[in-house]
C-alpha cells in the first residue's frame, strides 16, 4: 500500500515505521513547513496526525485531490 503521512511527530513516526515493517511504501511525509502537494501520487492512503488547527484544512485538501484520508488528530 502506498501511505502518505501528514504531520511528522511521534504519531507519523510511529506510523511510519509501522507501515514499513509491514512492507507498505511511504509515498510522501507531510511536516512543518512542507505542503499536501508534494505528495508523490497516487497514494492508496493519506494518514492525518497533525494539529486541531490544521486538520480540517488538511483533509479537506486530500478530498480536493481524491486521496483517502484518515484522520487521527487528537482533539479536532
Amino acid at each position: 500500500m502506498k501511505i502518505a503521512i501528514i504531520g511528522h511527530g511521534k504519531m507519523g513516526k510511529a506510523i511510519e515505521n509501522i507501515a514499513l515493517q509491514r512492507g507498505h511504501e511511504i509515498a510522501g511525509l507531510v511536516g512543518k513547513g512542507h505542503s499536501i502537494d508534494e505528495i508523490k501520487r497516487p497514494v492508496d492512503v493519506a494518514i492525518e496526525f497533525t494539529t486541531p488547527e490544521s486538520a480540517a484544512d488538511n483533509v479537506i485538501r486530500c478530498i480536493d485531490l481524491g486521496v483517502p484520508v484518515v484522520c487521527g488528530t487528537t482533539g479536532w
